[in-house]
């Protein structure tokens, strides 16, 4: 099928476009996760510890065990077994788990809000009230917050990503080439913790229909990513495991992973027999599904007396939890984006007690082309050059990273056909 411009004979431009759930949605007759309601259905509440790092000394889930409608209340003690946690590389991997910690199966407290325990009643009013009664008592630590506080130690990952990238890249002699550039610009960008908070919080409604058959309601942009994590972590067949996302109140990123409510609701559903429904809060959304993490960007651009670029220096200083090498991608765009001789690419690493970050909007792109862009912006401004003018200098034809010129060749011509469509629309 070829593909289909909006500016060309034929297309979108001038036309309505009907969505295919737009009347569902205005009329208020989308289903999201948490809005099915299966018979017998009942309702998960989170209780989190309130330190950031610690042990747990004890639980006392008595005054919440015995409140009216609870069925359950669940802890690292007394929750179903999974068949395979990611507490291991292995099993990280088999699952595709965001992180290589599973709340609920020790006495450990790494991040503030971690789940402590899991209370399943009637109705979400009960769960709710039962929850504020579990009395736990910790023996709390001295948290290290993020790669700034003194305590925090940086170090060089030899992967990031799972494994996915290089924590070190390199190309020509890039110290060199800035060292003896005509021009040479170094800043730093600084970037806090960007958090998820889509207009639908996380919900997951679990229901065994069978004991080897499991049927989940789930907000997700990946219900088979979802399925195969819960396959791995339950020991079923993947065919006996069902996910439904009919609509998705917005993703982002936090919704592309299986993140430890929604396996915790599965385990609830299995331990009283019944359907279980869990909704995170707006608050818990804050701790419970991730974030980009907070970071600096050292950015060194070393360029001739004619603005080309002669060199690009790229490190990268983040915060990261206590058991993964997570790093946003940020310097595949700024070896993308203009064309470089020599580049040099640094991944550091500080542990922190946090839950690990994950994908949100562009990851890599966003902060990496901030980083760059920022810095032809100042490239512009030392030779007194128009902003874009510097850029057309530099501009990249092919990808300096993998040698191919199949990257921006398209982009390039898509740039064309756009330029010749506003001198068009321009024309008297």
């Amino acid at each position: 099928m070829e593909p289909q411009f909006f500016d060309q004979p034929g297309g979108f431009v001038g036309k309505p476009l009907v969505r295919v759930e737009g009347r569902e949605k205005v009329t208020g007759k989308a289903k999201y996760a948490a809005e099915f309601a299966l018979p017998g259905l009942a309702y998960g509440v989170l209780a989190t510890s309130p330190i950031a790092k610690g042990k747990i000394q004890s639980i006392d889930t008595t005054a919440a065990a015995r409140e009216l409608g609870v069925l359950a209340v669940l802890t690292h003690q007394n929750l179903p077994k999974l068949a395979k946690t990611p507490d291991t590389p292995e099993g990280k991997k088999d699952i595709g788990a965001p992180m290589g910690f599973l709340p609920l199966t020790s006495d450990d407290i790494f991040y503030a809000a971690q789940p402590v325990a899991l209370v399943v009643a009637d109705t979400l009013e009960h769960a709710t009230y039962a929850a504020t009664l579990v009395k736990v008592t910790y023996a709390p630590q001295k948290p290290i917050a993020n790669f700034h506080d003194p305590k925090a130690e940086l170090y060089d990952p030899e992967k990031v990503q799972d494994g996915k990238q290089k924590g070190h890249t390199k190309r020509g002699e890039p110290q060199d080439a800035f060292a003896s550039s005509p021009i040479q610009l170094t800043a730093t960008y600084t970037h806090p913790v960007y958090n998820h908070n889509p207009m639908e919080p996380g919900s997951t409604t679990a229901h065994w229909e069978a004991p080897d058959r499991l049927t989940v309601y789930e907000s997700t942009q990946g219900v088979t990513r979802t399925q195969s994590s819960l396959a791995a972590m339950t020991g079923l067949p993947r065919e006996q495991i069902r996910v439904i996302t009919k609509y998705i109140g917005g993703g982002f990123g936090c919704k592309g992973s299986t993140w430890p409510h929604t396996i915790l609701t599965v385990q609830a559903a299995k331990a009283v027999g019944r359907p279980v429904k869990l909704m995170l809060t707006r608050p818990q959304m804050f701790t419970s599904m991730g974030h980009r993490e907070d970071q600096s960007q050292i950015m060194k651009l070393g360029a001739s007396a004619d603005g080309k670029i002669t060199s690009l220096i790229h490190t990268k200083q983040s915060t990261t939890s206590p058991w993964d090498n997570y790093a946003e991608p940020n310097s595949k765009i700024v070896d993308l984006l203009y064309a470089s001789p020599s580049f040099e690419s640094s991944y550091e690493l500080a542990r922190a007690n946090v839950m690990t970050s994950t994908f949100m909007r562009a990851p890599g792109e966003a902060p990496g082309s901030f980083a760059i862009e920022c810095s032809m912006d100042d490239l512009a401004a030392r030779l007194g050059v128009d902003p874009i003018e510097i850029r057309l200098r530099n501009y990249a034809d092919h990808d300096y990273g993998t040698g191919l010129g199949v990257a921006l060749a398209p982009a390039k011509q898509l740039g064309a056909a756009g330029v010749a469509l506003l001198e068009a629309l321009a024309a008297p």
